[in-house]
Formats: structure tokens, C-alpha cells, sequence
């Protein structure tokens, strides 16, 4: 094995290292935390209850597009977005569960035919759609970074890493081998 080859795995060996050594002094230093009082639906403005959002940044088929974020992308209400969402996803749900793993064209004409139905029920144009999806994605991703830069500064100050340590988690999320939110992409 040639030299540039020992380096690039003795260089991931140590972020993957450096990324479960973090989990693992995570979950030894977790607390049990306090139960709060939440609630599963939110009001919207005028007043009636719609279903939360969903994990931010995942766009496809309704699951997790932020329906307040893209309603003001978009200058729509949100009550009209949130419902328009729903029945888009419930109509493109597919009738039988795949037996393997989707292809990159499979998501792709899945995403388009999703932007497609979804564009119709809302009166809008596909491009302005796709960009305000596209935007909401990214902001949600921004703020995602953000929260993970927090944490590892954070990690660093708490004595749990080491400055090196934290840059090299950062650069591995930044160069997509982990995600921000800590699994793998």
C-alpha cells in the first residue's frame, strides 16, 4: 500500500476515532433529562391546529418541508401550504413498499413528480417551487451547521475535546463523512 493511501486511512481511522470517542463521552456525561410539556400540533394564525413540520431539511413526498418556512418563501398561507403538503403526500405515497434501495434516479423522478403535483394544488409555478423548497433546505441546513459548530465549541470548552479535536469533526461534517446532526450521511 503506498503512502498516500496509509495516510488517507490513518487520517479517517482517527476522525471516525475522534467522532465515536465524542458519542461515547456524550453518552457517558447524559443526564436523564426532565420531562416537559409539549404539545403536537401548533396553531397556526388563523387560529386551527396543524401537524408540526417534521425533521427540518428532509424535502420529499411532505416529509419534514417546514410548511411555515416555505408558505413565506412562497407568500402563501400557511394553513393552505400545511394542507396542500398533506394531500400531495398522501396521493404520491407509493401503493407497495420497495424491495431495494432507491436509485439517485428513482429519488430524482420521485422529487420532480412530488414538485409537479405539489406546484398544482398550490397555483404556483414548478421553478418558484423548486427554489423555495431549495432555499428552506439550505436555511435548514445553515442553521443545522450552525447548532453543530455550537456543540463542538461548546464540547471544547466543557474539557470534552480538544481544539484539534473539534476541527477535525468540523472538517469531517463539512467534507460529508458524518452529517451535523451526528450520523452518518
Amino acid at each position: 500500500m503506498n503512502l498516500k493511501k496509509r495516510s488517507a486511512l490513518a487520517v479517517g481511522g482517527a476522525v471516525i476515532a475522534l467522532g465515536a470517542g465524542a458519542g461515547v463521552a456524550q453518552l457517558a456525561t447524559a443526564q436523564t433529562p426532565t420531562p416537559t410539556a409539549t404539545t403536537s400540533a401548533t396553531a397556526s394564525p388563523s387560529g386551527t391546529a396543524t401537524k408540526p413540520a417534521g425533521k427540518p431539511g428532509r424535502i420529499g413526498r411532505g416529509h419534514g418541508v417546514d410548511a411555515a418556512a416555505l408558505a413565506e418563501k412562497l407568500g402563501l398561507d400557511q394553513t393552505k401550504v400545511q394542507a396542500a403538503l398533506d394531500k400531495v403526500r398522501d396521493a404520491t405515497k407509493p401503493t407497495t413498499r420497495p424491495t431495494a434501495p432507491p436509485t439517485q434516479a428513482d429519488r430524482d423522478a420521485r422529487r420532480a413528480s412530488y414538485i409537479t403535483a405539489l406546484a398544482k394544488e398550490l397555483g404556483v409555478d414548478e421553478t418558484k417551487l423548486t427554489t423555495a423548497l431549495d432555499a428552506v433546505q439550505a436555511d435548514h441546513q445553515a442553521e443545522a451547521k450552525k447548532a453543530f459548530a455550537a456543540k463542538l465549541a461548546q464540547a471544547v470548552t466543557d474539557g470534552k475535546l480538544t481544539q484539534a479535536e473539534a476541527d477535525a469533526v468540523a472538517k469531517a461534517a463539512d467534507a460529508g463523512v458524518i452529517s451535523y446532526g451526528g450520523g452518518r450521511r
